[in-house]
């Protein structure tokens, strides 16, 4: 049998305004400039006011009547506006507008210059269009090269190459010539292109050396012969292999150590490279920290004039088709969004500033001076307790946000560290675990480096008592290798 029953529900749901603030706080600096255009883009009823050098329209409300006819009364010597203008068909358009060239001859015509790089690629086949080879040979030799990946490598088998020049070009070839023409291209700059392995890659390099002296010799050896004693440092097992002194070997490890294992990386563009952009800035005056927030979080947006004007004018028409209600909704609802989108960035302004203040003083003996010894332990919640907000609101301004001082640009999130407490009962930052335990390490005996047993020992010694295990955890995340792997001769 049917039974109906009714059911009351409590939910919480985001509004789309609070989606929007939240998608625009947790993005940097470097982002937001292009979240703006974007938005500008979509929006008509969004102006920057930074291009166009209007006043800042004052925060309005779509239902305040009295708002529209004050601004109306301010334009009332201008022509009056018509509503049809927009309202234009683009079939109407004849396309003048956009066609005509009003440029003089006498402006001056600026162009971008743009820079010019080849990739690797290229390079391999400008190298190969000056080798002597027939044309059978020539495709053969395209094909190796187009199989090569970005770092110089031929990860491809050769009789997998043989397999796609009979299938994709109808080329028949076998393993014997593409292994000759393989060759060939080895001999191409830079050295090691079209190695199948790192050991084949270093013995090009190293093949291709002019000197043949004993340091050469030997480290032609240990990379055809000895490679894995020599990635596992094993220097004294690879003394008594080769018969040389400690001093050969050094000299032999310094000419490997010289090579380069990813040839192709050589043509790589650096240009692609994000530059950081500091969210904050804090400067010194004595003992006294300014914090300002970067300007480029703070454009100057507006509401657009003319859509205003274009409310207004709905408003006050006797005659309200169906065409008209249509075009107006539209201008309702674009000036609703341009106000939202206006008023998030607002809020995001504020809730950066209040986070990072919150985190400044906190931190602020760090920020004296510099000194990671003198950060304190803070988490999360320590901040969200201080400015009244959530948890997740201060990690999605901490995780993506710098801040620049003047002893460098740093993440917010690496202020963030545990507790450990010291046997004097002190509660000091893990970070100023991690910077003594750089220090011992940076200043230990190369060719007895520390294990993490001693590194322990060193550190209970100064009062921090850590277990092993948490000395290799801190270790791991400095990205510091084990003591056998940082033994030097």
């Amino acid at each position: 049998m049917l039974k109906q029953s009714l059911q009351q529900k409590l939910l919480q749901k985001l509004s789309p305004q609070q989606i929007q603030f939240i998608k625009l706080l947790q993005i940097p600096t470097v982002m937001l400039d292009s979240r703006i255009k974007e938005e500008l883009e979509e929006n008509p009823a969004l102006e920057d006011g930074s291009l166009t050098g209007a006043e800042e329209v004052p925060e309005y409300s779509l239902e305040d009547d009295d708002h529209y006819e004050r601004e109306s009364e301010k334009t009332e010597e201008k022509d009056e506006f018509n509503i049809d203008d927009y309202l234009q068909d683009d079939d109407q358009d004849d396309g003048y507008r956009t066609m005509v060239d009003n440029d003089s001859d006498d402006d001056d015509k600026k162009e971008m210059p743009m820079a010019i790089s080849s990739t690797f690629h290229e390079n391999l086949l400008l190298q190969l269009s000056l080798c002597v080879l027939g044309d059978h040979e020539f495709l053969v030799a395209q094909q190796i090269i187009g199989s090569l990946d970005d770092d110089g490598y031929l990860r491809r088998p050769i009789n997998a190459l043989v397999d796609d020049l009979a299938f994709s070009q109808n080329i028949f070839t076998n393993e014997e010539e593409v292994e000759s023409l393989l060759m060939v291209i080895q001999e191409f700059d830079p050295a090691g292109i079209g190695a199948r392995n790192l050991q084949e890659c270093l013995l090009l390099q190293l093949k291709r050396k002019e000197s043949k002296s004993e340091s050469i010799t030997a480290a032609i050896n240990i990379v055809e012969n000895h490679l894995e004693e020599f990635t596992r440092k094993h220097y004294d097992k690879l003394e008594r292999s080769l018969g040389i002194s400690s001093a050969g070997l050094k000299e032999a490890i310094a000419e490997i150590l010289k090579l380069n294992p990813k040839p192709g990386n050589s043509f790589a563009d650096n240009s692609k490279q994000m530059q950081v952009i500091p969210d904050f800035i804090i400067t010194k005056n004595d003992k006294t920290l300014t914090l300002t927030l970067n300007s480029k979080n703070a454009p100057e947006l507006k509401i657009s004039r003319s859509y205003q004007e274009m409310f207004q004018t709905y408003d006050k028409s006797v005659q309200k088709d169906k065409k008209l209600k249509e075009a107006v909704q539209f201008v309702k609802q674009k000036l609703d969004a341009a106000k939202w989108f206006i008023d998030a960035i607002k809020q995001r302004q504020q809730t950066l500033i209040k986070t990072m203040n919150a985190i400044m003083q906190f931190q602020y003996d760090f920020f004296l001076d510099g000194d990671e010894r003198k950060l304190r332990p803070m988490i999360l919640k320590d901040i969200a307790d201080t400015v009244g907000m959530d948890i997740s609101t201060v990690s999605r301004v901490a995780n993506s946000k710098y801040v620049q001082t003047e002893f460098g640009t740093f993440l917010l999130k690496s202020f963030f560290s545990e507790g450990i407490q010291t046997e004097s009962g002190e509660e000091v930052s893990n970070r100023e675990v991690k910077k003594i335990l750089e220090e011992c390490i940076s200043t230990e005996d190369k060719r007895r480096p520390l294990a993490d047993e001693k590194l322990a020992d060193i550190l209970k010694e100064k009062g921090y008592n850590i277990a092993r295990r948490t000395i290799a955890k801190y270790r791991e995340q400095l990205n510091i290798p084990v003591a056998r792997l940082r033994k030097e001769l």
